[in-house]
């Protein structure tokens, strides 16, 4: 059930609060987030960053003027699989009181397209061992389960 009202674009600046309140809206995201107003600059220099690198792309889901998801995607070179390159999905939010309206499902199939539009042979993505719900419907859009992912914080 695909919310039909719902445009994928490119993130812009304005849209860093939104972004950044989504990624603080759950377990994890709390703690590592900071949902401060005015808005840490942090968040808008590492927007530019990402803006800057053509292998990054930002984008949200806005329906009726506001938004309602985001998704990074970045495209990565490699030696490995034949010089393959691959997708790699990042910080993919729905907020909270739109989820289960078909959303992200829509952010991932753009993403999944843009990959393979940029020549990417696969689309990885990562997802904390605790974001259960997440992982079930990654599942159910054909991903499988196929890594054991580890992190060093400095």
């Amino acid at each position: 059930m695909n919310d039909k009202s719902v445009s994928i674009r490119p993130a812009r600046r304005e849209d860093v609060p939104a972004i950044v309140a989504m990624l603080a809206d759950d377990h994890l995201g709390r703690a590592r987030e900071r949902v401060e107003d005015p808005l840490p600059a942090i968040y808008y220099q590492a927007f530019e960053r990402v803006e800057r690198d053509s292998n990054l792309t930002l984008v949200v889901a806005e329906s009726e003027g506001r938004v309602v998801g985001c998704l990074q995607l970045a495209v990565l070179a490699g030696i490995s699989s034949q010089g393959g390159i691959r997708g790699l999905l990042e910080d993919v939010r729905v907020a909270s009181d739109c989820r289960s309206r078909g959303i992200g499902e829509q952010l991932v199939q753009w993403a999944i397209a843009e990959a393979k539009a940029r020549g990417c042979n696969l689309v990885e993505l990562l997802t904390h061992s605790s974001r259960v719900d997440a992982q079930r419907f990654y599942k159910h859009l054909g991903f499988v389960l196929s890594h054991a992912g580890m992190t060093v914080r400095f």
